[in-house]
């Protein structure tokens, strides 16, 4: 089995076989209470998924903001280390892209070139592209995440011929499924360094900190 925790826009916690059969999926929406629902959706999920042993934990590494993502990932290895299993990083608008082929496959309708779309905030918006699906059943880049101005967006994307879907969450059953997939293929990605939007607001001082009594 396989945990998957994504933190890069909301919180999702998802349980799947390596078949790709999701045995349990927890999320909540608040893009700012990672930390306070974390614990709970773990708990609820492993609940959820019953008896069996887990053997990865899948990693969303975002595109996603720095405060928010790291609670994710800090919770994947801490619980991949507590169990002794290894950690699966997954790109987090990859999941978002898996659902959308997904629902193209069950409707019989070409999803073309389109472009994973979340806000970023700041009057930002983060997207990759993507060009379909290869041999093993992972998403095709046709970009690497990046970070654009909102104004800019739709007129970049019309550039690229892609089809804009904006996405307010990411699934975290496809987290899991992507990492399932990347595992039997061969492919676990060596990426160890999260996708920050941005370099976080506060950062450490250069100079010693004065000391008062």
């Amino acid at each position: 089995m396989i945990l998957a925790i994504d933190t890069s826009v909301g919180t999702a916690v998802a349980v799947a076989d390596d078949d790709g059969v999701v045995r349990a999926e927890r999320s909540s929406a608040n893009p700012l209470g990672h930390a306070e629902a974390i614990g709970d959706l773990l708990e609820q999920a492993l609940d959820d998924a019953g008896e069996g042993a887990l053997t990865y934990v899948a990693a969303g590494m975002g595109p996603g903001p720095f405060t928010g993502l790291r609670v994710g990932i800090a919770a994947a290895r801490a619980f991949a280390l507590g169990r002794g299993i290894p950690v699966v990083p997954v790109v987090s608008h990859d999941a978002v892209a898996l659902e959308v082929f997904f629902a193209a496959a069950l409707t019989g309708v070409e999803a073309g070139r389109f472009a994973v779309v979340t806000d970023a905030r700041r009057r930002e918006f983060a997207f990759t592209v993507y060009d379909g699906i290869d041999a093993d059943g992972l998403p095709v880049r046709a970009t690497e995440p990046a970070l654009i101005p909102r104004d800019e967006l739709d007129a970049h994307l019309d550039s690229l011929g892609a089809q804009r879907r904006d996405a307010a969450a990411v699934p975290g059953a496809m987290v899991a499924i992507l990492a399932g997939r990347a595992v039997q293929a061969g492919r676990v990605p060596a990426m160890t360094e999260p996708l920050y939007l941005r370099s976080p607001d506060v950062t450490a001082s250069h100079r010693p900190k004065r000391v008062t009594a």
